[in-house]
């Protein structure tokens, strides 16, 4: 019958019209900003640094190595490295940005920057509601601004948090157990160097004078004595 299609489509509108009014989740339009639905996890909106820790400037994990500011394809990121060095989350003394600035009102969400990081110190946020009254400097963000602690990126993405947090736990130990085999492997060296220059030193034994022991019945060359005893007494004859 032509038309049926036609007819099946308004029966499945004018079904979730009247369950609207009855079921909530058959609601498509939100009440915002009083409601608001959950966003999804894989939901990006701009870049973010992460830091470890309570102090957002000791524990910050970006070391200023500038890759992102290469790779970002509108060249909205400004870093200016620091002259001094601070230790990383592995104990490695590393820089730090000085100034880490990035201009939202360029920025595409393209996520290069957090692709191309090799310490995990850039994530991409979820916070959307960052219109301003003003063009310029409200839109660009600061250090201060940007930086994030670790806990808040577990709170928006769990999942990925989690899996980041166990590679970088085990960057750490693999580190530390070269660090320790490197430590065992120069005390071994030491020890095997002290031994080689103490034996070196010491005379050998097959060097080393010993007396002759002397075997039954040899007799030996002794000096003549000039005692009385002996200058008085005769001497007697061998037997024949």
């Amino acid at each position: 019958m032509i038309g049926t299609g036609i007819l099946k489509g308004m029966a499945v509108t004018a079904r979730n019209f009247v369950g609207s009014y009855f079921d909530k989740e058959r609601l498509i339009t939100v009440q915002y900003p009083e409601e608001r639905d959950p966003l999804p996890e894989n939901y990006r909106n701009f870049p973010f640094l992460l830091y470890d820790g309570e102090d957002q400037h000791a524990g910050l994990r970006c070391v200023a190595c500038k890759i992102c500011e290469k790779e970002c394809p509108p060249q909205c990121i400004y870093i200016v490295k620091s002259e001094d060095k601070k230790p990383d989350y592995m104990g490695k003394p590393q820089f730090y940005p000085k100034v880490f600035d990035i201009d939202i009102s360029v920025c595409m969400s393209c996520q290069i920057c957090v692709e191309v990081c090799p310490f995990e110190a850039i994530k991409m946020d979820k916070d959307f509601e960052l219109s301003k009254r003003e063009r310029f400097d409200a839109l660009l963000l600061r250090k201060d601004e940007l930086s994030k602690s670790n806990e808040y990126y577990h709170k928006i993405h769990p999942i990925e948090a989690a899996a980041v947090d166990k590679n970088l736990a085990d960057a750490a130990a693999a580190a530390e157990a070269k660090k320790k085999a490197a430590a065992e492997a120069a005390a071994k060296a030491a020890a095997a160097k002290a031994a080689s220059v103490g034996g070196a030193g010491s005379v050998p034994g097959n060097l080393t004078a010993s007396p002759k022991a002397e075997t039954p019945g040899s007799t030996s060359a002794r000096a003549p004595t000039n005692s009385p005893a002996s200058s008085g007494s005769s001497s007697t004859p061998a037997s024949s």
